[in-house]
């Protein structure tokens, strides 16, 4: 199975599956000496874990990770870390009655025709366990990113047809509060209610719902992104596609500026101070989203990625069996009836990687 690693530079490889014994990602690129704050990892690693609240699914992991190597008296050699987290809760038996069976919008029919096999079991690599993985390389690309002053904030910013206002010109670390003072992590009190309300509701339903995650990168320097196949944006895309139940990605303007002129959607840029010094140039208005050309541009670069609803349902469902024939499946178990709440760590996670990456790969190796 190719397909496993993501990034040039700072490059990742994450390894195991749902319902074995570890997961975990070997990280290669990271630069030398850069200080690893395992408390600050961790916690990156609780926003995403399961158990967390009513509103996500019960399976209990502490997604406590263990550092194999490249560290050395807190700071990283520049040889690869490799970082394992144990699965500690498999309930394996509540995937019997999907051994053979195809579940609807699951990965079980086209894994089993590409590899002739497949991990029935919480979906083996094709299960978002698997991302755990990826908010532990994405915490330390973060401790990487902060030594270059830049932020990344990511929050729910929409439930199914329930949207927050938008709350991103605060300060990151008091978005980052009124975040995470709720189990929904969107930083609206009022909405964040409404959204728990729903979301509890559709639970009790036997359903699930979809939602919406907004990202926002701050102080990212011009520069980062290539103007071919290694656009900025184009990367980020390809990372928040990347992770389960996602469906779509915009950037800047997104679709709505195609509704637009181009009197209207292009950022006008405000000439330069007398003596401008290091200062990026500013534009009026920010419908590029930070890149231009496929390159930041020292605006605030934001995104957003929608989720599809949770594809198991605790309701019956018309589906066919490996031989092919007419059955019915019901969702058993434990499972999110939304994943945007647990979705944001790793949107920021991903976020994170790619612009790690770019910031090696235009500015060098050396911290």
């Amino acid at each position: 199975m190719a397909g496993n690693s993501f990034g040039q530079l700072f490059r990742i490889t994450t390894f195991g599956e749902s319902h074995g014994p570890a997961i975990g990602v070997i990280i290669d690129g990271c630069p030398s000496n850069l200080e690893v704050n395992e408390n600050f990892i961790q916690a990156e690693l609780d926003k995403r874990k399961p158990g967390q609240s009513k509103i996500t699914t019960q399976r209990k992991e502490s997604d406590t990770v263990q550092f194999l190597s490249g560290v050395f008296e807190g700071k990283t050699t520049g040889t690869p870390l490799t970082l394992l987290i144990p699965n500690e809760d498999q309930r394996s038996k509540d995937y019997a009655h999907v051994k053979d069976t195809y579940r609807p919008s699951h990965a079980d029919y086209t894994y089993q025709t590409k590899y002739g096999n497949r991990d029935y079991r919480g979906g083996g690599r094709s299960s978002a366990r698997e991302t755990a993985a990826r908010v532990a390389a994405g915490a330390i690309a973060k401790l990487l990113l902060k030594t270059a002053g830049i932020e990344i904030f990511a929050h729910v910013s929409a439930v199914g047809k329930i949207e927050a206002p938008n709350l991103e010109h605060l300060p990151v670390d008091e978005l980052v509060s009124m975040r995470e003072s709720n189990i929904v992590r969107c930083p609206d009190p009022a909405t964040a209610t409404q959204m728990i309300d729903l979301i509890d509701g559709i639970r009790k339903e036997g359903d699930t719902v979809g939602g919406k995650v907004s990202c926002v990168i701050r102080n990212c320097p011009v520069g980062l992104g290539d103007p071919v196949f290694d656009k900025l944006h184009a990367d980020l895309g390809k990372a928040m596609l990347s992770i389960n139940a996602v469906h779509g990605f915009e950037y800047g303007s997104g679709f709505a500026g195609s509704e637009m002129r181009g009197s209207e959607h292009n950022d006008i840029i405000v000439p330069a101070p007398s003596k401008p010094g290091n200062e990026p140039l500013k534009t009026l208005t920010n419908f590029s989203g930070g890149i231009q050309g496929g390159i930041s541009n020292g605006m605030e670069i934001f995104f957003r990625v929608a989720f599809k609803p949770v594809a198991t349902i605790m309701q019956n469902q018309a589906t066919v069996n490996t031989a092919g024939e007419a059955a019915e499946v019901q969702g058993k178990g434990r499972h999110d009836p939304c994943v945007v709440p647990r979705a944001v760590a790793i949107v920021e996670a991903m976020a994170a990687l790619v612009l790690a990456d770019h910031l090696l790969r235009d500015k060098g190796v050396r911290l």
